[in-house]
């Protein structure tokens, strides 16, 4: 690998617009306490993306041991589990009528 060669990168976040375009990296730094990519878009504009939204690092342990079959960690499922659970307790209660109960 050389040194001085540019380094390029996908974005691979699913739901992005610049999903499967590749950029050369400009930078890679800690902005706004996330870890980010800075690059040069079409127009010549510097942007940034979080880095976790791009393959720079490539595939992580899970993924790679997950070979495609799973999109979800099961500490990912454990928070949006527990944040589900919070968000109903903080809804108010209906009460429940039968069916068969007579309208009054």
């Amino acid at each position: 690998m050389n040194a001085g060669a540019p380094i390029e990168f996908e974005v691979t976040h699913p739901f992005h617009p610049w999903r499967g375009k590749r950029f050369v990296l400009a930078t890679r730094k800690p902005n706004w306490g996330e870890d980010r990519v800075t690059f040069f878009d079409e127009d010549g504009r510097l942007r940034s993306l979080l880095a976790s939204w791009t393959n720079v690092d490539g595939p992580d342990a899970f993924t790679r041991a997950a070979g495609g079959r799973s999109w979800l960690r099961m500490d990912d499922l454990a928070r949006l589990r527990a944040l589900v659970d919070e968000l109903r307790s903080a809804l108010p209660r209906r009460k429940c009528v039968k069916a068969d109960a007579p309208q009054k």
